[in-house]
């Protein structure tokens, strides 16, 4: 699998998923419709489908402030972004600088955006706020603080999101809202695709985690959402039972949070969707 076209490292990314989603896609003639990611995050996935022609527009939602702020200026205000990347030093200095600039809430969206993305290519495994900085603050490690963030590199992802700035729609709301938003105003050739903050260590990797009870109750919503959908998760015993009334699938996905490795995840699914051979060998229950 090619390197994500997303410009943002993010932990549980599901870019790697792509030509199993893509299948999925394709198997119930929901290509070239619209696809929807209430948990966007770093969108490789959605961006991986835009670009390669399986979906024709995205709707992607981030209640982190930060996160929307970042896709929505990119897609809509990137010159401004760009030169900021361009002019900004990769340095200890401008890292602690950044930080204090996410930490603080008299900064504006524009600032939030351009800190989360900073730190996010110079932090460990790309987690904006609960991460040290890569090599340390003596950057004495085996690792610099800027060898995640190529500028030439990033800029062209940047430019080439931009390209598709009139199929993409950026959202801030809750997810639970926005679910049922976009089941009722999307088209019926339409694609949901739900990542939750992991059950598991959801606390130690995103600004806006779940408890049990919260994970309960978006399951109540997803169970309801009449339009296709699948669902991701880590492999936890708990979301096993909350969902044990849908048909559930395990997969493996590559790990880049606190070591490189590879995990099981779940794929939950809606009640109708047509399943490829692929994931059938791997079903667990419903």
């Amino acid at each position: 699998m090619p390197s994500t076209p997303s410009p943002l490292r993010y932990p549980g990314g599901k870019h790697s998923i792509l030509p199993m989603v893509s299948e999925l896609i394709k198997a119930n003639k929901l290509e070239r419709g619209h696809y929807a990611e209430p948990y966007a995050g770093g969108c490789g996935l959605a961006l991986g489908l835009l670009f390669k022609g399986h979906v024709h527009e995205i709707h992607l939602n981030d209640l982190d402030r930060s996160v929307w702020a970042f896709w929505e200026a990119i897609v809509n205000n990137a010159d401004q972004f760009i030169n900021e990347i361009e002019t900004t030093p990769i340095t200890i200095e401008e890292w602690s600088r950044q930080r204090d600039i996410q930490l603080s809430a008299s900064s504006n969206d524009f600032q939030k955006a351009f800190s989360a993305f900073f730190l996010n290519r110079t932090n460990r495994s790309g987690v904006i706020c609960k991460a040290g900085v890569i090599g340390g603050f003596k950057q004495d490690g085996k690792y610099k603080l800027d060898c995640r963030f190529n500028k030439k590199g990033l800029i062209e992802k940047i430019r080439r999101i931009e390209k598709y700035k009139h199929r993409i729609h950026i959202y801030n709301d809750d997810a639970i809202d926005f679910i049922k938003t976009i089941d009722e105003s999307l088209p019926s050739k339409s694609f949901i695709c739900i990542d939750p903050p992991y059950y598991n260590k959801g606390s130690t990797l995103y600004t806006n985690f779940y408890n049990t009870e919260d994970h309960k109750t978006l399951a109540q919503v997803i169970l309801g959402i009449k339009k296709p959908w699948i669902l991701t998760y880590d492999d936890a015993t708990e979301i096993q039972n909350i969902y044990k009334s849908r048909r559930q699938f395990r997969f493996n996905l590559n790990y880049s949070a606190a070591k490189k490795r590879v995990g099981t995840e779940l794929l939950i699914a809606s009640p109708r969707l047509r399943i490829p051979g692929l994931l059938k060998a791997d079903k667990l229950s419903a």
